[in-house]
């Protein structure tokens, strides 16, 4: 008979307590490196070449991960695999923490993505098996968290670095110790646990050969990939965008960004619920037409509808988790496969993505003018457009989708 804590299953309670730790130190291993980039730079005098090529090949670590972390849970079960995802995290801040050479202090960040790939698809999996009720509102509510993580951990991570404890400063070194250090907490919870799914027989696993037959992977694919790339580039290009085209201060520029963070965690935490009821692949075009429709309506209204950039954070937010939750509901015994081969595209998709915006807004800019005000605006218009385009694409992709669901009655 399982314990049961207050009406709980005790092992359902420490499993919620793992994966939602889990994606707190994630939005925090990921986004702490923003005011310590400064500090890095100066300490190992880099230009912006080798800050890029360093950024760069983490990246690279990063999609690495990904492509491997499935076969490593076939082998050694996902519990295993995220308490090492987990430990790699710790390992990588105390080693960057004694990096005096920029090659070891290189070396020690790889790590880090490494680490980083390993844990976004282990807490995919762990998702995908244990939110078996309420798919969609548990995995919104789960990235919520990631969200919540994310917007504090550039103001954590600022605070830390001025600390000083016993005559020495932490600076950028002891503040990622410190964060990193974190990912001890859900490695003690997921020792405490029990997940599913690693007891599944070889024979009755999806086959990798069966799962690229299937055209709802691909569509889910490219859902995933442009509802990413509209989903990161605001971080990237919002705050340039009003500075440059409406003349914005940076603060607040930067306070229309934080308003679309904050609609994008909220509508993760109370628009969960609403996925199950509609279903998932409903709820992908409404929220993805959504944020499109937002996007393209603040940059044709002008300066005046400019708050609907924030409001485009309600539609993309939904993409992500939904997706997880569709996964997890197609392919009950592939869904670690599966994961693991969608999030890899979506990274170099995103990568693809994120290079034509420049390009696009480079090559307005030059057909009006280079070097005149009006190119700068048509160049910086014409670039987050495309940023909206994604949005739009993302959700023709899902009425594919939805057409082809529905034809073979497979509707989730």
């Amino acid at each position: 008979m399982k314990k049961r804590l207050g009406g709980i299953d005790r092992i359902y309670m420490w499993q919620l307590i793992t994966i939602f730790l889990g994606f707190i130190v994630f939005g925090f291993s990921e986004n702490i490196k923003g005011p310590a980039i400064p500090r890095i730079q100066f300490d190992f005098n880099l230009n912006e070449g080798q800050l890029g090529t360093l950024l760069s090949l983490n990246a690279l670590g990063y999609l690495i991960a990904c492509s491997f972390t499935a076969i490593l849970v076939r082998k050694w079960g996902i519990k295993s695999v995220s308490i090492i995802a987990f430990g790699s995290m710790v390992l990588s801040g105390v080693l960057i923490a004694l990096s005096q050479s920029y090659g070891v202090f290189s070396s020690s960040y790889f790590l880090m993505y490494i680490g980083n790939g390993m844990l976004e698809i282990a807490l995919a999996i762990l998702g995908a098996r244990i939110f078996v009720k309420n798919t969609g509102m548990m995995m919104n509510l789960s990235h919520f968290f990631y969200g919540f993580s994310s917007t504090v951990a550039p103001l954590i991570a600022t605070g830390l670095m001025s600390v000083t404890i016993f005559g020495w400063t932490l600076d950028w070194r002891g503040m990622y110790l410190i964060m990193l250090s974190l990912c001890v907490l859900p490695i003690l919870t997921a020792l405490k646990s029990r997940f599913p799914g690693d007891d599944i027989a070889h024979e009755d696993r999806l086959p990798f050969k069966k799962l690229m037959q299937d055209p709802a992977i691909w569509l889910m694919v490219l859902i995933l990939s442009f509802g990413v790339v509209s989903e990161l580039a605001v971080g990237g290009w919002l705050v340039n965008f009003l500075e440059k085209a409406y003349g914005w201060t940076t603060v607040s520029a930067s306070g229309l960004l934080s308003a679309f963070f904050l609609c994008f965690a909220l509508a993760r935490l109370l628009l969960g619920a609403l996925t199950d009821r509609i279903g998932f692949t409903l709820s992908l075009i409404i929220f993805a037409a959504a944020s499109a429709i937002c996007t393209f309506g603040a940059i044709l209204g002008g300066e005046k509808f400019a708050f609907l950039f924030a409001a485009a954070g309600i539609g993309i937010a939904m993409i992500y988790p939904t997706v997880m939750a569709f996964i997890a509901r197609r392919y009950p015994h592939g869904s670690d496969t599966a994961i693991t081969f969608t999030v890899t595209l979506m990274g170099v998709g995103s990568v693809i993505g994120n290079y034509i915006i420049g390009a696009v807004i480079e090559g307005v800019k030059s057909a009006f003018g280079a070097d005149s005000s009006v190119g700068l605006l048509r160049g910086l218009q014409a670039g987050y457009g495309f940023i909206g385009l994604c949005a739009a694409l993302s959700a023709v992709c899902g009425v594919v989708l939805y057409r082809y669901l529905k034809n073979r009655k497979e509707l989730i």
